[in-house]
């Protein structure tokens, strides 16, 4: 169905990254940011002034008990987002909740099972898919250009000082893996396009169990390997490699890309030439993706399906971890 109607958001929580949304929606011809809730209605009225959404919301249900929002954005600590998403869906609101969607394939289930009730669309916050740059990373590797593909190596890292900080809290789904890890474990299932086969992981916690650093090793079908690592205990720094037998593709910006961002790819002879990639806004292609799916029935760039499997991997790394062994999935 094509309609012209736009849709009214509403923000399920105060956190900082509710703010990345604020100039897709205000720009977006289908998408008008309209209320803000949070358990405090003096912080929900000052985000609303802040980002000019007209209605504030002293708690969460009640921002799902009005008619008038269309499409709830969640940024809730992660434990918070399954919970969330699913009572949001069940009071007819569509959702684009924060990564990860929920910490429990369980969970993962819950949601799919209550999107198919209720006829609603839920999409993962993954900005990076979205980006012209990561449709050309696929491109390129589905195309062939850097052969088979045999090794891809990805790392997000930097320091999180603020000691008050939830993600350092296990009962709200903390940790480094969870948190920025969750990238190149998606980056790399995406390229691949498969699920892996095994994982292995390890980890340093903190005293309360919540993983400051975290290394993994993904083994996919075809003789595929991905490694990555995560932390909050270093200065920060991005990583995305894919190399294959016919050439190696590094990405500069790989998780977070600007308007403007370039890939360097080498050949098997070791040349290397720049490749200049015209972006656009990072968080706007969620959004406008998801008023696709809405209002015009297109299937979300980041499915359930796509979410359920990132969170199994992630699921099985942790597991990996804790029990010192190579973990099998299904």
């Amino acid at each position: 169905m094509t309609t012209s109607r736009v849709l009214n958001w509403g923000f399920l929580g105060t956190g900082r990254i509710t703010k990345a949304l604020v100039d897709p929606l205000h720009s977006s011809p289908r998408n008008r940011l309209t209320g803000v809730a949070s358990r405090s209605i003096d912080r929900a009225r000052a985000l609303a002034a802040t980002v000019q959404a007209e209605r504030a919301y002293g708690s969460y249900g009640e921002m799902l008990d009005d008619p008038g929002i269309d499409v709830v954005y969640i940024s809730l600590p992660n434990a918070l987002h399954s919970e969330w998403t699913v009572k949001a869906v069940q009071a007819g609101k569509h959702v684009l909740c924060e990564k990860p969607l929920a910490t429990h394939v369980a969970d993962v289930n819950a949601i799919i099972a209550a999107a198919t009730v209720h006829k609603c669309v839920v999409a993962e916050a993954f900005m990076y898919r979205h980006h012209p740059q990561t449709r050309l990373v696929r491109k390129l590797v589905m195309e062939g250009t850097l052969g088979d593909i045999r090794v891809i190596r990805g790392a997000f890292r930097f320091p999180l000082t603020r000691e008050d900080d939830v993600r350092w809290l296990p009962e709200l789904g903390g940790g480094s893996l969870w948190d920025v890890g969750c990238y190149p474990v998606s980056f790399a299932r995406h390229v691949v396009g498969s699920e892996p086969q095994e994982v292995v992981g390890w980890q340093h916690t903190t005293p309360s169990g919540v993983d400051d650093t975290f290394v993994g090793l993904l083994q996919f079908p075809g003789g595929v390997f991905a490694s990555f690592d995560s932390s909050f205990r270093t200065p920060f720094s991005t990583e995305f490699e894919v190399a294959g037998t016919a050439g190696t593709l590094r990405l500069r910006t790989p998780f977070k890309p600007g308007p403007e961002c370039v890939m360097d790819v080498t050949d098997t002879a070791g040349h290397t030439r720049a490749v200049p990639i015209a972006g656009e806004e990072l968080y706007r292609g969620e959004v406008e993706d998801l008023a696709a799916a809405v209002l015009d029935g297109a299937e979300c760039r980041m499915t359930l399906d796509d979410s359920r499997a990132n969170v199994a991997a992630i699921v099985a790394l942790y597991e990996s971890a804790r029990k010192c062994r190579p973990i099998t999935l299904p």
